[in-house]
């Protein structure tokens, strides 16, 4: 059983360089450990056993990153593929309720699903106000992608709970900086190749076991039988009895780069990352003069609509980016003070 806490400065030092790299709500970056994980197995022989102990591996990191059990996990390598199976088991009529620009995956799966499903957004500061009767699902990212701005979680599953509603909340932003407890959700998917810093192609999705009771595993194959490795043929294959059974055939290599990366995630002091993390994003705020969002978040917008301010940075040697008319940058553990100044210095002068 591992008893590590990592601390931030033990996470900053399983990265090498990466002074100016403001860009963690895009894509995070590779530690040493998972560069050296990818290389080793391009230079060995395939291990099919091996890739099968890697991936149950990273189902229990995960389990431990988001406090809940493996039974509970499913695996897959794109958010919008366990979206859409959740928008294929909602009955014919169903309304799902979502923020005003959520992020495509997380609502795309719903709005094309057909069979009389509505979807209906709301500002997400209305969210929790808006569940009410006639509500079947409320889907929403705890933390918004294109603001950086987080969700009031809580309010939002307390007004489901009353109302009778399912949560289905999108991690991606949030796993890797903020504590995230998945069994407050009846589900929870999550990408893994941003704040969690993966490869990209490792994605999971968590279940309450009632929830997942209502589910059809419509993408199921041979790896989500009961036993994988008798399931590869044929119509008589058993479905595993736990969450497994919505599991998508695993991209072997990213899972191979993910294990080193999220064991060191789930070994963190979660609440002195999450100090770090908002504490460099309220500095940067401070030099710039922007208000504090009412939610402490690592991620950092303000107004750019012809994008000169997300050029100022990229010539000051900052990587950023730019979402819905703002600038963009995200201050994850592999960053500190240095980023602050140079970022500022940029935008400043």
């Amino acid at each position: 059983m591992r008893t590590t806490t990592l601390s931030p400065d033990d996470l900053r030092g399983a990265f090498s360089d990466a002074t100016g790299y403001l860009a963690a709500c895009s894509t995070g970056l590779p530690t040493r450990e998972t560069r050296a994980a990818v290389v080793a197995d391009l230079d060995a022989r395939p291990d099919l056993v091996h890739y099968a102990a890697v991936v149950e591996r990273c189902r229990a990191h995960i389990a431990r990153l988001v406090s809940t059990t493996v039974d509970r996990v499913a695996l897959g390598s794109q958010t919008s593929v366990m979206v859409g199976m959740i928008a294929a088991s909602l009955p014919d009529g169903a309304t799902v309720l979502c923020p005003d620009g959520e992020f495509s995956s997380l609502v795309l799966p719903f709005v094309h699903a057909g069979r009389g499903i509505h979807v209906r957004s709301v500002p997400l500061a209305d969210l929790a106000d808006a569940i009410g009767p006639g509500v079947d699902l409320v889907a929403f990212s705890i933390v918004q992608s294109a603001t950086g701005e987080v969700a009031d979680a809580r309010a939002i599953g307390a007004a489901a709970r009353r109302h009778g509603v399912r949560t289905l909340c999108d991690a991606t932003q949030a796993v890797g900086w903020l504590p995230v407890e998945a069994d407050a959700f009846d589900a929870l998917v999550c990408h893994t190749y941003k704040w969690l810093c993966t490869p990209r192609g490792v994605a999971f999705l968590t279940l309450s076991d009632d929830f997942a009771a209502t589910l059809r595993p419509v993408h199921a194959g041979w790896y989500a039988g009961e036993n994988p490795w008798a399931s590869c043929y044929g119509t008589d294959a058993s479905l595993a009895r736990s969450a497994r059974r919505f599991d998508v055939s695993p991209v072997w290599q990213a899972m191979v780069g993910a294990e080193p990366a999220l064991a060191m995630f789930a070994d963190a002091d979660a609440r002195a990352l999450h100090a770090r993390v908002t504490e460099l994003a309220t500095a940067f705020r401070t030099r710039l003069g922007l208000a504090e969002p009412l939610i402490s978040t690592p991620i950092v917008t303000w107004p750019d609509a012809d994008g000169v301010d997300l050029a100022r940075l990229t010539a000051g040697g900052i990587i950023a980016s730019g979402r819905r008319g703002n600038a963009r940058v995200a201050f994850h553990v592999f960053n500190d003070e240095d980023d602050v100044e140079l970022a500022a210095r940029a935008l400043l002068g």
